[in-house]
């Protein structure tokens, strides 16, 4: 039985008022939008749209045809204008007489440029024949679930009959490509009154004479899909449940235990980044009957099997007994085997010509009773890996509940997954950033320094946990950078240091976000200024509980992550001036931090041998964006120097070796160079950066 999402129907979002006065690109933009704004009609990345219009050439000035259709790598939900290839369509026609064959169609590709209107930079994608050849006005290529379970079922082109008539044709799998573009004309030509049709294991195309029937069109046939199968497909999902659906809390608990662990099993070529999804789509399908054997069928969708490989690893655990130690202490050999059966893929399905073997991790892994983790190369793209083995799910859900569902067969599989043409475009991919799959905790990280080293880190590419007391500015510092770097790049916890529950619930959030811990940043602070005989019990043990007990604290917890993770961690303490540098009227504080120094010491002579680096950065008057120098802070300062508080930026500039102010930007490029492989060798070290103070040199 579909679910209610799935057995809702697809809104008309169509809204004339909106559409009136818009150009036929302008409109074309604005379908895209409307389409990939439903994951049920398109997933991120997929389908793509087109128009073709009447421009003037900038060269004769004269009304050419031109064809505006989805660039290479965009995405429909998200397109901007320059988001779309233009080519002059008398071109695409004329390289029909050019066209030596389907075994030389991927050759086609490379006069795609040779069409471009108007110097276009954007390139124009694998799919632009199949737009360019349906001789209609406007395009739509969508990878709707309820279609493609149509599309993936066994006797698809009956149920494509049984459903649509003669509305929707059917043509059968076939690569995407040029050789696919002339099937869609010949399709076309042959059924003029025909709206669109289906693409074994594939998808849907649709077509109309405005920006708007086809837009139509398109949520029409689609709502039909989904209208039928809610009629057809009534019995029990997956035919029924085998395995029970632990409570919420108890899933969580589950996937923050596996997830480091699975990460540092697939991260020896390069870092992951996890995410994990408990749906109820996804819990389905993990308590049902048919986990297994469905799973290993794979994907059918092109674009479904390039983002979640061959097929997921089903996670050997039992919810009806949740030992999660059994399924940790098998996970070694589970991955291993999984990597061992992916070289054999490899090896049965490889041509003269393939690209060298890539990873052979899964990106999918289910755990029965619990949910799906997915690892990638960033958080974004293992989010979007889940939100395409969801489409997948569905799809499965659905052909499975008419028919028999049917994978991509292997050998076609591999050549998508090993196209020459999509290797091309991996080799173009920007080098990764230096912290790039790397995951932080940053803790203190709503203020000056802790901001500004999340920063620095996302700036390098590294997704970042900050971790504050203070949730005002917590929910500040995070809608900051996540304007500036993405959603998925940043996330916050609220958490006092100086509680050991706070602390591992905190850690455990991270981890349940990013599946893993790469870099500790241990920043939250405070300052106090008393002489000894006025320093009472309380402001004492205040400082010691922030300074000293919480640095143990969160580095324990950290330490626990990366043993478990076996992949090495790095360890930074935010220390100070005064752990080396005594001032008077400070001792409570100043003993602390000097405490702070001497653990990470410690931590780096335990560490060493798992390859945990520990060092320490020692700021010194960072005024600028601090909270710590708000306030009784600055105020005792400025009274113990007998000066007006405007007066103390200038005067610990004056103090300083090379007269220069400190910024929180500053003490960030010195925790990113301990953070990153620059220090690759460097553990237990302090770096000063404090513009020079003799006193603090260490000796």
């Amino acid at each position: 039985m579909l679910d209610k999402h799935q057995g809702a129907r697809l809104a008309n979002l169509w809204d004339d008022g909106k559409a009136a006065g818009m150009t036929e690109p302008e409109k074309l933009l604005y379908r895209s939008n409307l389409l990939g704004s439903d994951k049920r009609i398109t997933n991120y990345g997929g389908g793509n749209t087109s128009a073709k219009v009447m421009e003037k050439d900038p060269l004769t000035g004269e009304m050419v045809e031109v064809l505006w259709v989805k660039g290479s790598g965009g995405d429909v939900g998200t397109i901007k204008m320059d988001g779309f290839s233009t080519l002059y369509m008398d071109k695409l026609r004329a390289l029909k007489g050019i066209y030596r064959g389907v075994e030389f169609e991927d050759e086609m590709v490379g006069y795609l440029p040779h069409c471009t209107f108007n110097l276009n930079p954007r390139a124009a994608s694998i799919d632009t024949p199949l737009h360019a050849y349906v001789p209609k006005p406007h395009v739509d290529h969508m990878h709707p679930d309820a279609i493609i379970a149509i599309a993936a079922s066994k006797n698809s082109r009956e149920l494509t009959s049984k459903i649509f008539g003669d509305e929707i044709g059917w043509l059968p799998w076939k690569r995407p490509g040029y050789e696919l573009g002339l099937w869609l004309e010949k399709f076309c030509q042959e059924n003029p009154d025909a709206r669109g049709v289906v693409l074994e294991s594939h998808g849907l195309f649709t077509w109309g004479d405005t920006a708007k029937e086809a837009y139509e069109t398109t949520i029409e046939i689609i709502n039909r899909a989904i209208a039928w199968f809610e009629t057809e497909n009534t019995g029990p999902a997956f035919g029924g449940r085998s395995k029970p659906v632990l409570a919420a809390a108890d899933r969580a608990a589950i996937a923050k235990k596996l997830m480091p662990v699975i990460r540092g099993l697939v991260s020896a070529g390069e870092s992951k980044v996890g995410h994990f999804d408990d749906s109820q789509a996804v819990l389905d399908f993990v308590t049902s009957t048919s986990l297994e054997p469905l799973a290993a069928l794979g994907t059918s969708c092109p674009d479904h099997f390039l983002r979640t490989k061959i097929r997921p690893l089903v996670v050997d655990f039992d919810p009806a007994q949740p030992d999660v130690g059994n399924t940790l202490a098998g996970l070694p050999e589970a991955i291993a085997t999984y990597r061992a059966d992916y070289a054999a893929y490899y090896e049965r399905c490889k041509r003269a010509d393939s690209p060298a073997m890539r990873d052979p991790n899964a990106v999918v892994y289910l755990v029965p009773g619990v949910g799906m983790i997915t690892f990638a190369k960033d958080k974004a793209t293992a989010r979007i890996s889940a939100e395409f083995y969801v489409n997948a799910i569905n799809v499965m859900r659905g052909a499975s509940g008419v028919s028999t569902y049917v994978g991509l067969p292997e050998q076609e599989a591999f050549d998508i997954e090993y196209w020459l043409l999509e290797e091309a475009k991996l080799q173009r991919m920007p080098k990764p950033k230096s912290l790039a799959g790397r995951i932080a905790l940053v803790t203190g990280g709503a203020g000056g320094i802790g901001k500004a080293t999340a920063n620095r880190l996302m700036q390098e590419g590294a997704c970042v946990v900050l971790a504050d007391i203070d949730e005002t500015a917590l929910e500040a510092a995070q809608t900051e950078l996540s304007t500036q770097y993405g959603k998925d790049f940043v996330r916050s916890v609220n958490m006092n240091v100086t509680s050991e529950a706070a602390v591992e619930s905190g850690f455990g959030d991270a981890l349940l976000a990013f599946g893993g811990l790469d870099i500790l940043v241990s920043n939250a602070g405070l300052a106090t200024s008393a002489a000894v005989e006025d320093t009472t019990l309380a402001l004492w043990n205040k400082n010691m509980d922030i300074l000293a007990t919480g640095y143990f604290l969160v580095s324990r917890e950290a330490f626990r992550i990366f043993r478990n993770q076996k992949a090495g961690g790095n360890v930074v303490f935010v220390a100070s001036k005064n752990g080396l540098a005594a001032s008077p009227g400070a001792s409570a504080y100043c003993t602390a931090k000097a405490a702070e120094i001497h653990l990470a010491r410690c931590l780096a002579l335990e560490g060493a041998s798992a390859q945990i680096r520990v060092n320490v950065v020692n700021p010194d008057a960072v005024l600028r964006g601090s909270k710590i120098w708000t306030g009784e802070w600055k105020e005792q300062r400025a009274a113990a120097y007998k000066m007006d508080v405007d007066e103390l930026e200038a005067h610990y500039r004056e103090r300083s070796m090379l007269k220069l102010s400190v910024f929180p930007e500053d003490i960030a490029e010195a925790i990113y160079f301990l953070a990153s492989d620059m220090s690759a060798k460097s553990t237990g070290n302090i770096v000063n950066v404090d513009a020079g103070n003799a006193q603090s040199f260490t000796r």
